[in-house]
């Protein structure tokens, strides 16, 4: 008996989601030690302090359920962002929220659309409710807002995903750009809206897009708590919605599906406004010293809004094998059909520079 055949063929077709490589498993391959991971796109400085000790309080209680609802967190989240608490979802990072919005709205037979060399989930979350992806060009590694609406429009689709800033390749949609295409888009199709790095945009870059629900019915905005605010570990997303499509969301969520140790974690992150600063100085700075440090070897980068940046290498695979023998650990992206790139999370200097000096060495090998 071949039990795979009694899945249906959409998700027998799935190629699953690669995370990046664990520390422990490189050392374990490889038997060194001393080795920087800059693959996930995860804090360097951690987590904030208020919520180490948020968690700690919580494990108190961990023989009790969490609170389904999530009251303390949405009540945090709505004295930040004024959004009431039935606008609100909450979910197991924000991939949850990607997945959730595709079981809601989509079935066999629907369409979504996103962009070329978008996050890996959008495909992933259509493909697995049996519904049709399609997948625009991009323009410059970045999202045609004008195509995906035509594509959209002509093709009916339900759903559209769209990353700002695009996971792997950092580029960034202006406000003005985002709202002619939201204002162009028919009503009755939904707009996934991840804004998964939101929180490292400089100052001038930043827009309101919470307050375009009032205009955009039809807008969910997807954030995590795992980039900027540390808790990757922790999985805690959330979505801003109307009442009526957060409903849906809702119907098909897991009851307890943000354990309480994340709920109280992520209450607390919210109230650390200096080590979110603190991550975003970090931030500027590695991204200054990476990207000079790649100009200097002669190598092709995309300006990044994100704490990652994709870069040109030639033979992504075998560089990003070497520099695993090397103890670094990078991201590459060939299966966002980048197969000359590679993508590397900002970590602190000491980490950014064995990435660059182990880069280096690939370079040197090469010539």
């Amino acid at each position: 008996m071949n039990y795979s055949e009694l899945a249906p063929p959409y998700i027998r077709a799935i190629a699953p989601y690669q995370p990046g490589k664990p520390i422990a498993e490189l050392e374990r391959e490889l038997g060194i030690s001393g080795i920087v991971k800059l693959a996930s796109n995860e804090n360097p400085l951690g987590c904030s302090p208020l919520a180490t000790a948020a968690m700690l309080e919580a494990i108190k209680t961990i023989a009790l359920y969490p609170d389904g609802n999530g009251f303390e967190l949405k009540d945090a989240l709505s004295k930040r962002y004024g959004v009431a608490h039935e606008r609100m979802v909450l979910g197991n990072g924000s991939n949850d929220m990607l997945e959730l919005a595709a079981r809601a709205f989509l079935a066999p037979g629907d369409k979504a659309v996103y962009s070329d060399h978008a996050f890996a989930v959008y495909p992933l979350a259509t493909q697995a409710v049996g519904a049709t992806g399609i997948s625009v060009p991009a323009i410059n590694y970045g999202h045609d807002l004008k195509a995906m609406c035509q594509a959209a429009i002509e093709r009916k689709a339900k759903l559209v995903f769209v990353a700002n800033p695009n996971n792997p390749t950092g580029t960034f949609l202006t406000a003005a750009a985002l709202l002619e295409f939201m204002r162009a888009l028919p009503s009755n199709i939904l707009v996934v809206l991840d804004e998964a790095y939101n929180e490292y945009l400089p100052a001038e870059c930043c827009y309101d897009s919470v307050s375009w629900m009032k205009e955009f019915p039809n807008l969910i905005i997807s954030r995590t708590f795992s980039k900027a605010y540390g808790l990757a570990g922790l999985r805690v997303g959330y979505a801003f919605a109307d009442v009526q499509v957060a409903d849906m969301m809702n119907r098909v969520r897991q009851p307890f599906n943000v354990n309480s140790v994340a709920q109280a974690a992520a209450v607390a992150a919210l109230q650390d406004a200096e080590f979110v600063r603190q991550t975003n100085e970090l931030n500027g700075r590695g991204m200054v010293q990476i990207t000079q440090g790649l100009s200097e070897l002669g190598l092709e980068y995309i300006p990044s809004f994100g704490n990652f940046i994709a870069f040109k290498i030639g033979d992504g695979m075998k560089a990003y094998r070497r520099l695993l023998e090397l103890g670094v650990i990078v991201r590459p992206v060939a299966g966002y059909d980048m197969p000359e790139y590679l993508r590397v999370s900002i970590g602190t200097q000491q980490e950014n520079e064995k990435f660059l000096t182990a880069l280096q060495q690939v370079m040197n090998e090469k010539h």
